[in-house]
């Protein structure tokens, strides 16, 4: 049986306390900045990803990339 490695993402000074609600919003932000920049084909993007769906709930997710698809996300992309 193979075994599975469990990450999350690494620690970040910008958010020195337990609520990591800022660090969840921000890796979005951050993954999806780079897809803009890189686009979507660029696997320098996944660590992004990666970061944000290890600390972001996905009722989170699901609501944001729908703000997005509508055009009424509020942060800065």
């Amino acid at each position: 049986m193979a075994e599975i490695e469990l990450k999350t993402a690494p620690a970040d000074f910008r958010f020195p306390t337990t609520n990591q609600t800022r660090h969840c919003f921000t890796r979005y932000i951050e993954f999806h900045r780079c897809l803009a920049a890189k686009g979507d084909n660029s696997g320098e993007c996944e660590k992004f990803a990666k970061y944000y769906r290890s600390l972001c709930p996905g009722e989170w997710v699901e609501r944001w990339n729908e703000q997005r698809e509508n055009g009424t996300f509020p942060g800065p992309l």
